[in-house]
């Protein structure tokens, strides 16, 4: 972090390179329990994090206990909630095979009903994505990270909803 900073002055930059760390709401896979992972989360930000991006998350009551953790562990940084949009049926299952997340049953419900339906699964995605977005946005957010695996047009439509 130093060798940053010190770079920054020596190069008349100040201010320009930020550091962002990776949280996870769900719990890492890795750790033994959100306790130790908390811990982990807050070693990172003083080591000199400047904020957290956080892993995609489905639940958005997930991500409010997730800053309420944080604050409570005494990391105060920007918590920037992180959004995928469903887009294929297969991610039901394979985002939380990959990501060890949990999805609600009420979008696997959703998805599933729509599962030979292409196109209906892609908007249903979307439109999850977007009231969660909605939701983070009225509850004080400052801003929201969107993982798009090269599929923009469902985040391109949940922008022009939201903003």
């Amino acid at each position: 972090m130093e060798a940053i900073r010190r770079f920054e002055r020596e190069n008349g930059c100040e201010g320009f390179f930020r550091i962002g760390v990776g949280g996870y709401p769900e719990k890492h896979f890795e750790a033994a329990n959100m306790d130790d992972d908390i811990t982990n989360l807050k070693r990172k930000v003083d080591a000199g994090a400047d904020y957290i991006i956080t892993q995609m998350f489905f639940d958005n009551s997930v991500y409010y206990r997730f800053v309420e953790r944080c604050r409570k562990a005494g990391i105060e940084v920007p918590v920037i909630p992180a959004l995928k949009p469903l887009s294929t049926a297969r991610q039901i299952r394979l985002l939380p095979e990959t990501f060890s997340i949990d999805i609600p049953a009420a979008l696997t419900r959703k998805i599933v009903q729509f599962k030979d339906d292409k196109e209906a699964v892609y908007a249903a995605g979307q439109e999850w994505a977007a009231a969660q977005c909605a939701d983070l946005i009225a509850n004080g957010v400052e801003g929201v990270h969107f993982y798009t695996m090269g599929k923009s047009a469902n985040v391109i439509g949940i922008l022009k909803e939201c903003f």
